[in-house]
């Protein structure tokens, strides 16, 4: 019988590794004190390595919206949006006591509310522009 990009072969060794590891209980993964910060667990130290990437996702839109001094191609609802879940995510940080979690998602909140704010003031200066270049070619004071 062949499956479609399955061999048997390969069908047998994913069968009997399922079947091995389903009964390897000792082999689950105990969160321990991290052996660089000890007042730390390790899954808080992968919590901060993690949560690093997807809090900074929005920077580059940013700097590129600094850089161009333009709100041109940039979506404002969706880091609206991003900064007021991760206010919810900070508040589920405080109640489970996680620090990675109330740590990125601070600064996630800070980074996507600054997205928003750099939005509304091109887009204000830009209306500004161009009703002076309005006035001056009809000739208006």
């Amino acid at each position: 019988m062949r499956l479609h990009g399955f061999n048997s072969v390969t069908l047998g060794v994913l069968v009997l590794s399922v079947i091995t590891l389903s009964g390897c209980a000792d082999l689950a993964v105990r969160d321990t004190s991290s052996l660089l910060v000890p007042r730390f667990q390790r899954s808080e130290i992968l919590g901060f390595v993690a949560g690093f990437g997807t809090t900074f996702a929005a920077v580059p839109d940013l700097v590129a919206m600094l850089k161009r001094r333009s709100s041109a191609g940039i979506n404002p609802r969706m880091a609206g949006i991003m900064g007021v879940f991760q206010i919810v995510w900070v508040y589920y940080g405080l109640l489970i006591l996680s620090r990675p979690v109330i740590a990125w998602n601070t600064v996630a909140v800070v980074i996507n509310f600054l997205n928003v704010g750099a939005y509304l003031y091109f887009v204000r200066r830009a209306r500004q522009q161009a009703r002076e270049r309005t006035r001056r070619s009809t000739g208006m004071p």
